[in-house]
């Protein structure tokens, strides 16, 4: 659909990587540059009852075309924030036409080469055209993909009056990198039935359900001894925050598992001999499952504690989230009419869970419904991140199909029924 590669270019170059462990809200103030941005194109296009809350949500309405009241208002979400992962400043798109097949130079003088060989679903777009990094920053299109998608949908919507449809509300969110996207979001104000986030991987992706979650911080304390006289005395808390983490399963790190199975993941750690923090995400789609991990880091701590003495091990669960599943299970409706958007298409639709969690997760628990759809792209939180302008343009013909079988089929019941 035209126009969505422009906007992605010119939402990209807007620099709104989101830090953690920031109590301000955004996390981040160049996150509202892009939700300003925002806010004015879509009072440019047209849009009913743009507003900007204090938190730096955008909201918006496109107006029903249709007096039915059995239609139901659908949300369209996306977040406008970037990993901290990688930089996301001075994001200098290419875009490489035609696709070949093979490797992709990112950056010469730096060695940065996309390989289909490390890569291989690259190879499903031969012949499209790929928006890669300079192999310097991330890309961005998680989440600013989904952005230009609905933006260009909510574009095409208000542009074409007589197509049949109920009412859309349209949502920006800052600070879903760091967990805390929907933290002040007002559901009401919002005034979906069911919404849709815009922030999963590949064309065609339909994912309601995601991990379960809890973010934890090991604080290890030590006593710094001169080594010399060190016997007996001194513990090392970097030697001990090791300990810990080897009686962790070495299975079930990130990097060996796929699918359904959870994980401890270690994602930072930062000490000397005195003390020592290390900060973990723990993840599992069953929720039984997580408190299993949970209760393990309780034991381990407790045997160190044992070993070493009361207070060198403490543990704080900073944040958690659940699998949106049991709270989809009652609207399947939003499943079923995603598939039959998508085939609609000739796409096949690719239900499969998150391996991760979204602004939609939250939402869903907090009584808005909300399963996440695909923007098109790959690699998300890295230099070898890319999407291709075929995918941008998929994407965004799935909203509006979406859109436009809801006023077809008509009534469901609403979330307040």
């Amino acid at each position: 659909m035209s126009g969505v590669l422009e906007r992605f270019l010119r939402y990209v170059k807007v620099d709104t990587q989101s830090y953690p462990d920031v109590e301000a809200y955004p996390s981040t103030e160049k996150q509202l540059d892009l939700l300003r941005m925002l806010y004015e194109e879509l009072q440019e296009m047209g849009a009913s009852h743009v507003r900007m809350a204090r938190e730096g949500y955008v909201m918006a309405t496109i107006p029903a075309t249709v007096e039915d009241a059995d239609i139901p208002a659908i949300g369209l979400i996306a977040h406008v924030d970037t990993s901290d992962a990688v930089s996301g400043k001075d994001v200098k798109p290419q875009i490489i036409k035609n696709y070949d097949g093979g490797k992709i130079v990112l950056n010469e003088a730096l060695g940065m080469i996309l390989n289909p060989e490390d890569y291989p679903v690259m190879r499903n777009h031969i012949g499209e055209d790929f928006i890669v990094t300079d192999g310097t920053t991330l890309l961005g299109a998680d989440d600013k993909a989904g952005v230009a998608e609905i933006m260009t949908a909510a574009e095409y919507l208000l542009a074409h009056p007589e197509l049949p449809h109920g009412t859309v509300q349209i949502g920006f969110t800052p600070d879903e990198e760091v967990g805390r996207g929907v933290e002040f979001f007002d559901i009401e104000d919002f005034g979906a039935d069911f919404a849709y986030t815009i922030d999963g991987d590949e064309v065609g992706d339909i994912e309601y359900e995601n991990f379960n979650a809890s973010n934890m911080r090991v604080t290890i304390q030590g006593k710094s001894i001169h080594p010399g006289s060190a016997k007996g005395h001194m513990i090392n808390s970097l030697l001990v925050a090791m300990e810990f983490q080897q009686m962790l399963p070495p299975a079930e790190d990130p990097a060996y598992t796929e699918g359904y199975e959870g994980f401890y993941h270690l994602t930072d750690m930062k000490g000397s001999c005195e003390s020592t923090v290390m900060e973990y995400i723990l993840r599992d789609h069953d929720r039984e499952k997580l408190a299993v991990k949970k209760e393990l880091f309780a034991q381990i701590a407790a045997f160190l504690n044992h070993k070493y003495g009361a207070g060198t091990v403490a543990f704080t669960e900073l944040g958690s989230y659940r699998n949106m599943k049991e709270k989809i299970l009652p609207h399947m409706h939003l499943i079923d009419n995603a598939c039959q958007a998508m085939e609609r298409l000739g796409i096949t639709p690719i239900i499969q869970p998150i391996r991760g969690g979204t602004d939609g997760a939250n939402l869903s628990w907090k009584g808005l419904p909300c399963p996440n759809l695909g923007t098109g792209g790959q690699n998300f939180h890295g230099c070898y991140e890319y999407i291709t302008v075929q995918n941008l343009e998929k994407c965004t013909d799935v909203i509006v199909e979406i859109i436009k079988v809801y006023a077809e089929k008509g009534t469901v019941h609403t979330r307040n029924s």
